[in-house]
C-alpha cells in the first residue's frame, strides 16, 4: 500500500484552518468551489482527501515574488551590517536613527549587542591637524568614488572609510564633511 500525499494532507490541513477562522476567499483562492468546500464538513470525505494515494493539488512557484523575498532578506542582511559597522565606527544616535529610523532605545540595543561600550556626550571636535589630514583623505576618496554631494547614502560610505583609515569617529567625520558642503568648501 503507498502511503498518502503530504501536499494533499498540508492543503486539507490550510483549508480546515481557514474555514475556522472565516477566510473562505483563500479557500477560494488555492482552487475549492463551493461543492468542495461543502465536502470539507463531511469528517469521512476529509479523511478520504487528506489520506488519497494520488496527489490531486500540485504547487506552483511565483519566481518574481520569490526573488523579490530573497532580495529582501539581503537586503536586510546588509542593512543589519551596515547599522553594525556604523556604530562601530561611532556614529551617533542620531546619526543611525536619520539613516535607518532606529530608536535611541534600539541604537542603545544595538551597541550592547556589539559589546559597544556607553557613549557619554559628544565626541570631541578634531584638531588642526586631524581636519586637514582628513580634508585632503577627503578630496582624494570623493574623487576615487565620484560622490554626488547631495547623496547622503554615497557620503555615508566615504565618511565610514575615513573614519576607518583615520581612525576617528564617524560622528565627527560626517559633522565635518557635512559642514564643509554647506560652506561650499566641498
Amino acid at each position: 500500500m503507498s502511503a498518502s500525499q503530504p501536499l494533499n494532507q498540508a492543503v486539507i490541513a490550510q483549508a480546515l484552518y481557514d474555514l475556522r477562522n472565516g477566510q473562505l476567499r483563500r479557500c477560494k483562492a488555492m482552487g475549492f468551489g463551493d461543492q468542495e468546500l461543502d465536502a470539507l464538513k463531511n469528517p469521512l470525505l476529509v479523511s478520504v482527501l487528506t489520506n488519497a494515494n494520488v496527489s490531486w493539488c500540485s504547487v506552483s512557484v511565483n519566481r518574481e515574488v520569490l526573488r523579490r523575498l530573497l532580495q529582501q532578506a539581503l537586503d536586510v542582511e546588509k542593512e543589519i551590517a551596515r547599522i553594525d559597522r556604523m556604530l562601530r565606527l561611532g556614529a551617533s544616535t542620531e546619526m543611525v536613527s536619520r539613516f535607518y529610523g532606529l530608536t535611541h532605545q534600539e541604537v542603545a540595543l544595538r551597541r550592547d549587542v556589539l559589546g559597544l561600550p556607553k557613549r557619554k556626550g559628544r565626541h570631541p571636535v578634531l584638531d588642526e591637524q586631524q581636519e586637514t589630514e582628513l580634508w585632503r583623505q577627503w578630496e582624494r576618496v570623493s574623487a576615487v568614488h565620484k560622490v554626488e554631494l547631495d547623496d547622503d547614502s554615497a557620503l555615508l560610505d566615504v565618511a565610514m572609510e575615513l573614519a576607518e583609515s583615520l581612525s576617528l569617529p564617524l560622528s565627527v567625520v560626517w559633522a565635518t564633511v557635512k559642514g564643509w558642503i554647506e560652506d561650499g568648501l566641498a
